[in-house]
């Protein structure tokens, strides 16, 4: 496996890391069992980096990890989040939330459901609007030198938010989402920060919340609780529109003898050597599907097709609902 460092204190993690949210909430039926098999699977095959967040479920995922890891502590660097507040009501409403004493509570919670003694990647989810993003780092510098977390990380934030969290505390990690079909953050500069900052940045949703898989070729085809039939890229017009733009990216993947998947994971790994794809699955075949694209690395040639038939404006439709939107590069 290889691996990426992170932070300075040497911690290394590996080059692909496994997303966890779908096995336990908004992607369809869950299978704990399969779950676990397929976090197993993960750490045999030196996929140490496993992604959770305390919303998942909610709370349930980091249980699940919890159990997957209780034997292999050691094998696996955790990184969860805090910050999203989920309505018992509504499962679509979210709330934002980075209060100094909200952020210690949620840690505390989050050990305790993981059964660990300290978090290696500690992540605000969202920025709030309403909390000076010093006072929430602030907070979360003090669970660093409590010993419950060792890194920090923000989600979904600008670079000028990123420059202020890192006046009170080191920050080791950015997690936005970041794809051949979501790549704003080229646009507001965050890559690019990450990169000359020595910041590592790990991108969620790199096979487009399934889309680039080739699996979901209908709306239909998402299940009735699925959380994705909420989102614009996937409904009317523009699923139609972005179908097409898959099937000229799925020509170029078929003379490369690759996946969709494993095209997709290659070109973030041939793109941006500072980035970590953080790619979601809760089955065995499609973790060792996505793996082999670590044997892969994209030609120039390849990667300007790529730009000809799917520039930055190719796809249709906002990545979330207009509501959730204002929540990114916050």
């Amino acid at each position: 496996m290889k691996l990426k460092q992170i932070g300075s204190d040497g911690a290394a993690v590996s080059a692909l890391a496994l997303g966890c949210m779908g096995m336990s909430d908004l992607y369809g039926v869950r299978d704990d069992k399969e779950s676990i098999a397929t976090i197993h699977a993960a750490l045999d095959a030196g996929v140490n980096f496993l992604d959770t967040a305390d919303m998942y479920g909610p709370h349930t995922n980091e249980i699940l990890i919890g159990e997957a890891i209780r034997d292999r502590r050691d094998d696996a660097f955790i990184a969860t989040k805090f910050g999203i507040v989920r309505d018992p009501n509504d499962p679509q409403k979210r709330g934002i939330c980075g209060r100094p004493e909200y952020v210690k509570a949620c840690c505390d919670a989050s050990l305790k459901r993981l059964g660990i003694d300290v978090i290696d990647l500690y992540y605000q989810h969202r920025i709030d609007a309403t909390v000076p993003v010093e006072e929430t780092i602030g907070a979360m510098k003090e669970l660093v030198e409590a010993g419950k977390v060792r890194l920090l990380g923000l989600s979904e934030a600008s670079v000028e938010t990123i420059k202020r969290a890192q006046s009170v505390h080191p920050i080791a990690a950015i997690q936005s989402e970041y794809s051949i079909w979501s790549r704003d953050v080229e646009d507001v500069g965050v890559v690019e920060y990450c990169r000359e900052s020595g910041i590592l940045f790990v991108a969620y949703s790199p096979l487009g919340r399934g889309f680039l898989t080739g699996q979901v070729t209908s709306f239909d085809d998402l299940p009735a609780d699925d959380y994705r039939r909420h989102s614009p890229r996937f409904q009317g017009e523009n699923f139609q529109k972005n179908l097409e733009v898959l099937d000229r990216l799925r020509e170029i993947a078929q003379r490369r003898e690759m996946t969709p998947s494993q095209f997709a994971l290659a070109w973030l790994m041939t793109k941006e050597n500072h980035v970590i794809p953080t790619f979601g699955t809760k089955k065995v075949k499609y973790l060792q599907e996505n793996l082999r694209a670590l044997d892969y690395t994209l030609t120039q040639d390849e990667m300007e097709q790529i730009e000809a038939v799917a520039p930055q404006t190719a796809f249709s439709g906002t990545r979330y609902t207009q509501e959730l939107m204002r929540l990114v590069n916050a």
